[in-house]
């Protein structure tokens, strides 16, 4: 029997990280749980380790710490039965975006995209050489909606969309699946940090139900999954339009609408 690859998960002490965890365990996996409470992966480790028989590793990490962050890399690039990789930890804010403290969007920034990106390319090296594994990475359907008024979250969640389509184009080839998950609101503690009661909104999606979904989407090998979309030709559609514009990008001229006396 092939044996099974580990998975590493960031944000791993609660939430979709947690889900993950408890779905990759059941699944056979051994797992390597990152986050910053060490208290809540332990609890969560000693439970999936006495219902499913797995080995859980548990690396307490603040991801926006260059220190912290580097340890997590290191495992990433030398630990070889590490196969799949859920980039999963993120935050948000609340307030617009004059409102919000430029260190506090700097944090944002650098865990919901920095390290995210430098966690990618720890392991993508060496899943391409060994010619299989997986990186999926959770980004949001805000990035595809600055109407929802999150600017510089939603702006993070687009480049996450984006590094992942482009790193799907370049490493399929090499046997290196990647997807991307867009959940919409989700009962998480994310809203916590945003200062906003989850409560008091509509549409929200269970952390389990999304999770389970994502997980239909990795299996079936989807480059994007976006769970809380019913209308899936409105994706297709959406794709085909912009790559029906991509021919129309190089030209040698401005468009003659651009043109003075247009």
């Amino acid at each position: 029997m092939t044996e099974k690859p580990t998975v590493l998960i960031t944000g791993a002490s609660t939430g979709i990280g947690a889900a993950y965890a408890e779905r990759f365990a059941r699944r056979g996996h051994d797992l390597v749980l990152v986050a910053r409470n060490a208290a809540r992966m332990g609890t969560l480790a000693d439970r999936l380790q006495r219902d499913a028989g797995v080995t859980i590793d548990i690396m307490k990490a603040d991801l926006v710490n260059p220190a912290e962050r580097v340890a997590v890399e290191a495992r990433l690039r030398d630990d070889v039965q590490i196969g799949i990789l859920i980039n999963n930890a993120g935050t948000s804010l609340g307030g617009t975006f004059i409102e919000q403290a430029v260190d506090d969007v700097d944090r944002l920034v650098t865990l919901n995209t920095t390290a995210l990106v430098r966690l990618a390319h720890a392991i993508a090296p060496r899943l391409a050489q060994a010619g299989k594994g997986a990186i999926v990475n959770i980004g949001s359907a805000v990035g595809l909606a600055p109407e929802f008024g999150m600017p510089v979250y939603g702006a993070t969640k687009a480049f996450v969309l984006h590094l992942s389509q482009a790193l799907s184009l370049q490493l399929a080839s090499q046997g290196v699946y990647v997807q991307a998950v867009l959940p919409a609101a989700t009962r998480t503690e994310i809203w916590g940090h945003a200062g906003v009661d989850v409560d008091t909104l509509s549409g929200v999606m269970e952390v389990d139900d999304l999770v389970d979904a994502a997980l239909v989407g990795f299996d079936r090998r989807e480059p994007v999954t976006i769970p809380p979309l019913h209308n899936g030709g409105q994706w297709t559609d959406f794709e085909a339009a912009r790559q029906a514009m991509i021919p129309g990008f190089a030209q040698s001229r401005p468009a003659d609408r651009y043109l003075a006396g247009a």
